[in-house]
């Protein structure tokens, strides 16, 4: 780092320290830096190598450095299924498809976010908070009180202003809402709200995340239903799906992990499978979309 942000650039500390020799992972794409710190240290006659181990480095940033390359955050989108592919019940039950090391393993994933975001449906239907919640995390004790000193802010996507203030998900904590309306007069003194216009009516996915971008969001993890993951999914703005499946049935009129209408085999997306790790008693599937060249 060689420019002043919410610290004063290690280039300079490393140049007073009188270090010799430094070895970088890659160069840091923040046009503010540019190189600049490796030519800093270059200059007051230290050794610099740069590009070690650089694709573990940029697996290690890839929320940072989606932003910087493309001004959008790394969008990763949790599932949770049954092994016949469904999410909840025709009447919308869904507590729990999943156990218990699969809903710590959840929450690690909130933790670990800049952005939990999720839609009106969900939040009406199950009450949800979308919090981290430290006894479920599964972490130590200095972990723990790293995650819960920086929670992720919570986002919801309430086109039409329909969640009410008293719900679960507002009493939990700050949150930001995301619609195309105007601000309603009961939203005056509630949370923060952001509107962002789209198609039809709903909120155009694409610029809220330019928007989060903006505000300096690396990774925002997606917890919402099939209509919301599926939008996100179609629109091409999924970097990573979290799958986590359950051995269990929920049958044929149960509802399905994404909103998705697909007519023939050749429209069907294809995603390339990066891990599959057994958590408890359930699996985990980690997936991210196979793009095109053009894309």
């Amino acid at each position: 780092c060689s420019h002043h942000g919410r610290t004063p650039p290690c280039a300079d500390a490393l140049v007073n320290a009188g270090v010799g020799r430094v070895v970088a992972a890659m160069r840091d794409p923040n046009p503010q830096v540019a190189g600049r710190g490796l030519q800093r240290l270059a200059d007051a006659g230290i050794a610099t190598e740069s590009g070690v181990l650089e694709a573990e480095a940029r697996q290690l940033n890839q929320g940072f450095l989606k932003r910087m390359e493309h001004g959008l955050p790394f969008v990763r989108v949790k599932l949770a299924m049954s092994l016949d592919g469904r999410t909840a019940m025709d009447s919308g039950e869904s507590q729990w498809i999943t156990g218990p090391a699969a809903r710590s393993a959840v929450q690690r994933l909130r933790a670990q976010a800049s952005v939990v975001l999720t839609g009106a449906d969900t939040v009406l239907a199950d009450g949800a908070r979308l919090t981290v919640r430290a006894d479920e995390l599964g972490l130590d004790a200095g972990q723990t009180a790293l995650a819960m000193s920086r929670p992720p802010l919570r986002v919801l996507i309430d086109g039409r202003l329909r969640v009410p203030l008293d719900a679960p998900f507002f009493k939990a904590g700050p949150a930001l809402v995301s619609t195309c309306m105007a601000v309603e007069e009961q939203y005056a003194n509630g949370p923060e709200c952001l509107i962002v216009p789209g198609d039809d009516g709903q909120v155009d996915l694409h610029q809220l995340l330019i928007e989060l971008a903006n505000r300096g969001v690396n990774e925002v993890l997606v917890e919402a239903g099939p209509r919301l993951a599926g939008a996100f999914a179609q629109l091409g703005l999924v970097d990573e799906f979290v799958i986590f499946i359950a051995g269990k049935f929920l049958g044929s009129t149960a509802r399905p992990l994404l909103d998705w209408p697909l007519a023939y085999m050749k429209d069907a997306p294809e995603l390339k499978i990066t891990e599959i790790r057994a958590v408890g008693d359930d699996w985990r599937v980690t997936a991210t979309p196979v793009r095109s060249a053009s894309v």
